[in-house]
């Protein structure tokens, strides 16, 4: 037993790093959402900013963009040149996916400045192209209405889940440099 243990000691510690920093982080955010939902920011402070953020983006590709609560669930009514297009929940402000890219890195976890500098930069990269992705939904689900489900369900995950995936790529590249020096 003893032996399969060190012949799969990387293995073993990818999987518990990872579980152990996903869990950890995930029940952090979760109690920050139980903590601290919509006394001020609706339906929390970086849903809130997240549509803040999109709503301007989209005003700067020379559409009217306009963001309100919904009246009657956790979410921001996202409106484009008064169409109503699309509700920002909780799930769109990319910090689940930033979870997971950090579980990912930690358990490839190298010298701690460049772990923590690359988890930084990783999470910048991927909080903007979550606010490109919600504006180029938006603009796509406006102009091509029929084709929102396309957008939403292929292109809409395509342009986050990429992102990551490249950083992903980027990071075991950097580590296995480091391994071998």
């Amino acid at each position: 037993m003893l032996n399969l243990f060190l012949k799969y000691k990387s293995v073993l510690r990818f999987i518990f790093m990872f579980l152990g920093s996903y869990l950890v982080f995930t029940l952090a955010y979760n109690l920050y959402l139980e903590f601290f939902r919509y006394p001020v920011y609706f339906p929390d402070y970086i849903t809130h900013l997240v549509a803040i953020q999109s709503e301007a983006l989209i005003n700067s590709f020379g559409y009217d963009a306009q963001i309100l609560p919904h009246q009657s669930e956790l979410s921001m009514k996202l409106i484009v040149n008064q169409v109503y297009l699309a509700r920002i929940v909780e799930g769109c402000n990319a910090v689940s996916i930033i979870i997971l890219f950090s579980a990912f890195v930690l358990s490839f976890f190298g010298k701690l400045k460049l772990t923590l500098l690359y988890l930084l930069a990783g999470a910048v990269i991927i909080y903007a192209m979550n606010i490109i992705r919600i504006a180029i939904l938006a603009i796509g689900i406006y102009e091509f209405s029929q084709y929102t489900e396309f957008l939403h369900s292929i292109i809409f995950p395509l342009i986050i889940y990429g992102t990551v995936f490249l950083l992903w790529v980027i990071w075991v590249r950097i580590y296995s440099q480091k391994q071998k020096v």
